[in-house]
């Protein structure tokens, strides 16, 4: 499960560069409409805005090199996959083990996330054809996803830690 928080984590991050990489050029443009027309010799003076654009380029470059878009659809299928397995495996073998599920905060919990992996991962498509408001979306419920993992830890210790005391060793 510390896996699944890191790579949720990793995620996070590489879907905040993804989308660095795409506003940059927006960035840039808005900052070369503010530059100076040329004269009349086609010649403009330099400003303070053409270090900013230039430092601006540098930064997309940079980040284009990253490959940031196809490494976190790939984190992000991992992370989906995996997670709703873990989500799925972790009832199912307290289930077999005790012969009943123990209603509480980490398993709602649980299931909120499994629900949110899907839910985020629905608005992808529309991601894709450009709606901003389903990027939102996503951040959002991923963003939701993070705080409720992260809440999620100190109770799942809490449970490792019962497995470890009723649990006979060889």
């Amino acid at each position: 499960m510390l896996f699944l928080l890191g790579s949720s984590l990793w995620t996070g991050y590489l879907g905040w560069q993804w989308r660095a990489t795409r506003l940059i050029p927006q960035e840039i443009k808005q900052l070369k409409a503010q530059l100076p027309k040329p004269d009349a010799e086609g010649k403009r003076p330099p400003t303070p805005l053409d270090a900013e654009i230039a430092e601006l380029e540098q930064i997309r470059k940079d980040l284009a090199k990253g490959n940031y878009r196809e490494k976190h659809w790939n984190w992000g299928s991992l992370l989906l996959g995996l997670g709703v397995a873990m989500g799925v495996a972790g009832p199912v073998n307290t289930y077999l083990r005790t012969g009943k599920l123990f209603p509480g905060p980490h398993l709602y919990a649980g299931a909120a996330i499994v629900v949110l992996w899907a839910a985020a991962a629905s608005l992808v498509p529309s991601m894709q054809k450009g709606s901003d408001t389903a990027r939102y979306g996503h951040i959002a419920l991923n963003s939701v996803n993070i705080a409720l993992f992260l809440w999620q830890v100190p109770t799942g210790w809490e449970i490792v830690t019962k497995v470890f005391q009723f649990t006979s060793w060889p």
